[in-house]
This record gives structure tokens, C-alpha cells and sequence, in this order.
């Protein structure tokens, strides 16, 4: 049973040990490749109100959204967010861009650099004819740098740059990542993220314009991710854990959409954990969301009431990751492990570029 207690009908969860989100996953299921066309992976239903999963191709997804629905997906865009540069010694540094450095003047930016222990303030870092300056270290590897220009920085990033596959990913990025490390509506005005929206990888624009036409609507909310998203719980607890804040974008139009839609009485499908964070960040507490521009770190954990997100399209996430935390308190631990487990017996494929599962 999932830890907590019940008093007069409403159910309180105590500290929850986070080892009760862990599972155990052969490596080899760790894609390290996409799938050969994206709508090709597999994708697992999860009904929380029956036992039991099916597995479909993932383009079948459109079997389980009905006229009037609408899908809300992340339409932000994955940059060439990791660097190496070159101390003057010649030693190699690695430089993450994470965003722009808020209430600063000039072009500064967050950075994750490693290594950083013999780093010191004010020192150069150098991409051959262009360098970029460690203004601030803030602790933990994070520093402020400085670039000279807007100009130099996306020149350094345009020649210097590599696509930020995450870690698990045992290989350089290649040429196609740039394209498939990234969903086919992100929008180019909407440059920023240093890791994908996976879930939304397994759309073409053919499957997107097939859902139009069933009467589904899609919808576009930005949120840009950062490196946090694969920040590992470390505390006991998963109450002990902090989720790093990142930009949401929600727009005056799409609030009103969404707004429309459960009126009518239409669900709301979030494609990924991320589109869930910008609707429930978004939501007043009668389940209406409203336009927001800001930072956003609202951390999801069993026990927290969902107003707005009715299904969810998501991959399957990290052992004691927020992301499991968040999809375990949508359908309920044992639930979700249950269904990983289930997945690991079918041999589906796990993380970024693997499959998928809807939860109905």
C-alpha cells in the first residue's frame, strides 16, 4: 500500500522513503537510439481503473482520444546547450549552458562546468578565437560566464556546440540528433530547452494532422527544460527533495482553449511531465487555468490533487526521479511499478528516446 493514512475521508501521506521508487532495469533496455520512425515505438496503456496493460504501436494513440479532447503539448526547443572549451593550460572544460542569468546585465548566462575544482573567478575559458569569462561561482559546479557578445555566444554555440543528450546515452551526439532529439512542433521562436520533452518524440506531423481531423485540438504550452529535470532524488525522503525552477510559458489564447474545452466536458491529454507542470502550475483551485510568464518549480508527489490533466502521454523515467514521483502520483505507485515491471518483462525500451505509456 502506498504510505499514509485516512481521517474522515481524506487521505494524508506521511514521509515517503524514497526507495519506494525504485525498480530494477536491465541496461540494455536504455535506448541509445531513437526509433527508426517516431511513430513506431511502442506504446503501453495503463487504465487506473482496470488490471491488465495492452501494448500498440504508438500511432494507435488516437484510439483512446475521442472528438472534443484536446492534447497539450510542450512546443519548446532543445539547443546546442553543451560546450567544450580550453583552459589556458590546455586542460578540457565542459561548459552547460543552462539559461540566462535573470536580473544580470550583459550577455551572462548559468552554466554547469566541470570540472571545476581548480576553476577561479574572472578566469578566461577558451573556443579558439573566442573565449567566455567565469564571472560568479555559485557553488555545487554552477557558475555565472560571460560572453562578450550575443554574438559570440551563438557563435561559440553554432560551432562549438553539442546536442545535450542526457547521460545515460552512452555515445557522442551525432548529426541526426539535432534532429530527433527534439519534437517535430517545437517552435523556432521557442529556442531554450537543455533537455527534450520526450514523450512528444513518437508524433509525426502526418499523426498530428490525424488527430486534427478526429476533432481533437492541439494545444501549445512552452515550458523550457533544464538539467534538473534528470537531477536525482538523493534525499531519504521524497518530501526532502527540491525541483529546480524552470521558464513556463502559457499564452492568452491557449488558457482560453483549455478553459473551453473542459466546459464542454472534453479531457485533457498533457503529452509529458512537463506540459502536466505548466497546466497544473497554471490551474486555480476550481480546476480553470490562466495565463502565466515565470519561472514555475511546483513539484508533483503522491497526494497532490490533479485540476486540470485528465490523461497523460509519458516515457518511463529514472529509478527515484521527481518524474516517476509525479506519473506514481497520477496513477499510484504500486500501480505505475507494476506496469514498469510489466514493461522490463516485455522488453520496451526505457527513458528518452525509448517507448511510451498512456495513461488513461
Amino acid at each position: 500500500m502506498d504510505s499514509g493514512f485516512r481521517r474522515n475521508d481524506i487521505f494524508y501521506y506521511s514521509a515517503m522513503d524514497i526507495n519506494l521508487f525504485d525498480y530494477t532495469l536491465p541496461p540494455d533496455l536504455i535506448a541509445q537510439e531513437p526509433a527508426r520512425k517516431r511513430d513506431e515505438s511502442r506504446l503501453m496503456i495503463v487504465d487506473r481503473q482496470k488490471p491488465g496493460y495492452v501494448i500498440h504501436p504508438f500511432r494507435r494513440v488516437m484510439e483512446y482520444l475521442e472528438p472534443g479532447d484536446a492534447m497539450v503539448v510542450n512546443d519548446t526547443k532543445v539547443f546546442k546547450a553543451r560546450l567544450y572549451a580550453y583552459r589556458k593550460t590546455g586542460a578540457k572544460i565542459e561548459v552547460f549552458l543552462v539559461r540566462p542569468a535573470v536580473g544580470v546585465e550583459g550577455e551572462v548566462w548559468v552554466a554547469l562546468v566541470s570540472p571545476t575544482k581548480r576553476l577561479s573567478e574572472g578566469e578566461d575559458l577558451l573556443f579558439d578565437e573566442d573565449r567566455v569569462t567565469l564571472a560568479e561561482y555559485q557553488g555545487e559546479g554552477r557558475w555565472l560566464v560571460q560572453f562578450q557578445s550575443r554574438t559570440a555566444r551563438d557563435r561559440i554555440v553554432a560551432r562549438h556546440g553539442h546536442v545535450p543528450l542526457p547521460h545515460y546515452i552512452k555515445r557522442d551526439d551525432l548529426p541526426n540528433d539535432i534532429r530527433r532529439y527534439q519534437t517535430v512542433f517545437a517552435g523556432s521562436d521557442r529556442l531554450g530547452a537543455v533537455a527534450a520533452p520526450t514523450a512528444g518524440f513518437h508524433f509525426t506531423r502526418s499523426l498530428l494532422g490525424s488527430i486534427r481531423e478526429r476533432g481533437i485540438e492541439v494545444i501549445r504550452v512552452t515550458l523550457h527544460v533544464g538539467p534538473g529535470t534528470f537531477k536525482p532524488v538523493s534525499a531519504g525522503t521524497i518530501e526532502e527533495h527540491v525541483v529546480d525552477a524552470e521558464f513556463a510559458e502559457l499564452s492568452v489564447s491557449a488558457a482560453a482553449e483549455i478553459n473551453a474545452v473542459r466546459a464542454k466536458g472534453g479531457r485533457i491529454v498533457a503529452v509529458g511531465t512537463t506540459s502536466v507542470r505548466t497546466l497544473e502550475s497554471a490551474a486555480t483551485e476550481r480546476g480553470r487555468v490562466e495565463p502565466l510568464s515565470r519561472m514555475v518549480d511546483l513539484y508533483i508527489k503522491p497526494g497532490y490533487q490533479f485540476k486540470v490533466v485528465d490523461r497523460m502521454i509519458t516515457n518511463f523515467h529514472l529509478p527515484k526521479s521527481s518524474l516517476l514521483i509525479l506519473v506514481s502520483a497520477f496513477a499510484g505507485r504500486e500501480r505505475i511499478l507494476e506496469a514498469y515491471r510489466y514493461a522490463v518483462e516485455q522488453r520496451m525500451r526505457f527513458y528518452s528516446y525509448g517507448d511510451a505509456m498512456l495513461i488513461v
